[in-house]
């Protein structure tokens, strides 16, 4: 689990295809508090350190991966928003996040505000249920509030801070981003589907 605080930016190195998999090289200062076989979530998908040598290490995203979210898409000098797995004994300061990917959405405008960013999002309208006014969601890996929702639509605010230390600022009308809504309503969800 996760909680969609960022903790660092890591830079792609190098990515090869092996198979139907991708293995990502990732730069980042975490890497020597790193450990094979422990989960850290890159752009909010949870994915698995396979190998580390110094300051880089190596992940594996199979094909459900590549075909859900937007890693596949990777390249080298690309920044990643990492985040390590919580630990249950402090504050969860955005919200509960798991790293599973349930779908991409396209980065429709980027309008600055005089000291923030408002970024307005496109998604499929079969995740509308998800997603609600004030609601939580995560964004490549960040913990956002969206507001002006709409059935195919959401906008989000970004503050300085969430600008300057994610990856967010390199988001593009026309750009990809990972999709993760909250795990609360997705379970209110099936429980309603189930009992109907």
């Amino acid at each position: 689990m996760f909680t969609g605080i960022i903790e660092s930016l890591g830079e792609v190195i190098a990515t090869r295809q092996e198979g139907t998999n991708m293995v990502i090289t990732i730069r980042s200062s975490l890497a020597p508090e790193l450990k094979i076989d422990q989960s850290v979530a890159h752009n909010g998908v949870c994915l698995t350190v396979t190998r580390i040598d110094g300051d880089t290490y190596d992940i594996v995203a199979v094909a459900e991966t590549l075909l859900k979210s937007n890693i596949g898409q990777l390249s080298p000098g690309q920044k990643v928003n990492l985040e390590r797995a919580m630990v249950f004994n402090g504050r969860i300061d955005g919200h509960l996040v798991q790293g599973h990917v349930d779908s991409t959405g396209e980065c429709i405008s980027c309008t600055p505000q005089g000291g923030s960013w408002e970024y307005r999002f496109r998604y499929p309208e079969q995740f509308a249920g998800l997603i609600v006014e004030k609601g939580s969601i995560c964004l490549n890996g960040i913990s956002l509030t969206i507001y002006n929702v709409t059935n195919t639509e959401f906008s989000i605010a970004v503050i300085p801070y969430t600008y300057e230390h994610t990856n967010i600022s390199a988001v593009q009308p026309g750009h990809t981003i990972n999709l993760e809504f909250d795990i609360l309503g997705k379970f209110v969800a099936r429980q309603l589907a189930v009992k109907s």
